[in-house]
């Protein structure tokens, strides 16, 4: 046998190209090749996926308890701070502190605001971690949030001063429900109080809405005590000692009875002359009063000394003058000066008569 011959029994023969094959076996071929791939690459990479998801998820689980637990711990704070406040209520240093409602409003916006800051603090530091998880470039998305947040704050500028001023109001404790200020743009009893606008009720009853970012000053009339003042004034004739000792024994009575022994904080005292004039003389009485009634004290104070007055036979001054019993009426007083032009006959009368029309002969 030739050598050409065993050479061709030896090799095997071609196998057949996908070309001239059936098409299904190629696609099936092609198929369990991406699979093999595809399951290639989730074997090299399963293992950073589930580091990735038990780091997020592990970041989102710590976010949420710590800021349940926060806001559970301002919670608990607010509770105790009521709670020691309501302790003192009955007591003479309860008298000096805000009522119940205020330290409620009071501490329910403390609360609100911290929590809210808590909440907001807690959440974002999460999603950054979140987003630093999956690595992604921080930087532009930084920097993106400070022009923005410049943008809101120039465009929002009156806003947030309201926001900040109602947060430092509440903190500072500068008014609360119940108090009676001056806020300069407009005075009334505080109704309510709030971190962007305060409303007031006024002396007639309507409803001012201020902003707390347009309040330049604040003048609390109802914090510590009050000052009522009466001015009394008397001919200068009249017996100083005397005024003085019965202004004593009516200011002794009112500080005796009630309701006036609990609105008056100390002793009704003369402070003695204030202004000395031709026709009267201006004795000073003051007192010290619980926060906003001192009006109510300066009206019962005047009623008193007035009907103390008449019975002691003091004559109080400021009124119109009386007339003087031993000089008569003037009947002329009343009559008005004589005129010129009363006379026909006076020289004023006649040139301001008309003239007679001229005689035209036929």
């Amino acid at each position: 046998m030739s050598l050409h011959v065993l050479l061709a029994a030896v090799t095997p023969s071609p196998s057949p190209t996908p070309s001239t094959t059936d098409p299904a076996a190629a696609t099936l071929q092609d198929a369990q090749e991406s699979a093999t791939n595809a399951a290639s690459w989730v074997e090299q990479n399963w293992s950073t996926w589930l580091s990735i998801g038990l780091r997020v998820l592990l970041i989102v689980v710590i976010a949420a308890v710590l800021r349940v637990a926060v806001r559970r711990a301002i919670s608990k704070l607010i509770e105790h701070m009521n709670s020691t406040a309501q302790a003192v209520d009955g007591t003479a240093l309860g008298g000096l502190l805000v009522n119940n409602e205020r330290r409620r409003q009071r501490s329910q916006a403390i609360g609100s605001v911290l929590r809210s800051v808590a909440s907001f603090v807690i959440m974002g530091t999460a999603s950054l971690m979140v987003l630093g998880t999956f690595e992604i470039n921080l930087a532009p998305l930084l920097a993106s949030a400070g022009v923005a947040g410049v943008a809101i704050g120039f465009g929002a500028r009156n806003l947030v001063t309201d926001f900040l001023s109602g947060v430092f109001m509440i903190l500072e404790d500068q008014y609360g429900v119940g108090d009676t200020i001056d806020a300069g743009v407009a005075s009334g009893e505080v109704i309510e109080v709030g971190l962007r606008v305060t409303k007031l009720r006024g002396d007639n009853g309507e409803i001012w809405y201020v902003r707390n970012g347009e309040v330049k000053r604040i003048g609390n009339l109802s914090q510590g005590w009050a000052t009522a003042g009466v001015d009394v004034m008397v001919r200068p004739s009249e017996d100083l000692d005397r005024v003085q000792a019965v202004l004593n024994e009516v200011g002794e009575a009112m500080s005796k009875e009630e309701p006036w022994s609990e609105r008056l904080w100390g002793p009704i005292e003369v402070l003695g002359l204030d202004n000395v004039l031709l026709d009267s003389m201006v004795v000073r009485v003051s007192a010290k009063t619980m926060p906003g009634k001192a009006l109510s004290v300066e009206r019962e104070l005047r009623w008193r000394i007035k009907r103390a007055f008449d019975a002691a036979d003091i004559r109080m001054v400021g009124g119109p003058p009386a007339q003087p019993e031993d000089e008569p009426d003037d009947p002329t007083a009343g009559m008005a000066a004589p005129s010129a032009y009363a006379s026909a006959t006076s020289p004023q009368s006649q040139a301001a008569s008309p003239l007679a029309p001229p005689n035209v002969s036929k």
